[in-house]
């Protein structure tokens, strides 16, 4: 019976890796570029479930608005994805300052998406490359994990909002 129950341990981790092998070799860029997708598919489906009304929404009077957080999001993606694409970024707020209903913030995270997805495309030897933001050079790998994990980070704040108001976040959704 031991020799049967080892056998089978044996064969099912066999078969449980074979089944969780990738097709290709992950890079870091490759990497970066799935969590990048993951935290926008996010923040994308959050912008457009919640209805416009709920734009103006804030838990308290110091923090932003939802809408707020969104267009914030597409401003702070362009300037690092320019960065990182060796561009001239506008300013992180500029889309902050000039985008205020829900039709034109999600055309902006729309537009910064397609924006960075060509950074997130560049080879390892396209981010190796050193830019400069905040006064600080640092690789264009770093500005493009930097801007991933904004982006994680302002989702969090969505989640709450949303959770406030009723809404489950696309991340729990199907659950």
């Amino acid at each position: 019976m031991l020799k049967l129950t080892a056998l089978l341990l044996t064969v099912g981790a066999t078969l449980g890796a074979q089944s969780a092998t990738p097709t290709t070799a992950a890079t870091p860029m490759s990497d970066l570029s799935t969590l990048w997708t993951m935290a926008m598919g996010n923040v994308l489906k959050s912008a457009t479930q919640v209805p416009d009304s709920l734009y103006a929404f804030k838990p308290t009077s110091s923090v932003r608005t939802y809408g707020q957080i969104l267009a914030h999001v597409a401003g702070s993606q362009h300037m690092f994805c320019a960065a990182a694409l060796g561009e001239k970024g506008s300013a992180e707020d500029a889309i902050e300052k000039t985008k205020t209903t829900k039709a034109d913030i999600v055309a902006a995270l729309k537009e910064s998406n397609e924006h960075c997805a060509k950074a997130y495309a560049l080879s390892e030897q396209g981010v190796s490359g050193h830019a400069e933001l905040f006064g600080q050079h640092q690789s264009k790998r770093f500005w493009l994990l930097l801007n991933a994990s904004h982006d994680m980070e302002h989702y969090g704040n969505l989640v709450t909002y949303m959770r406030i108001n009723g809404i489950t976040p696309p991340s729990s959704q199907g659950r």
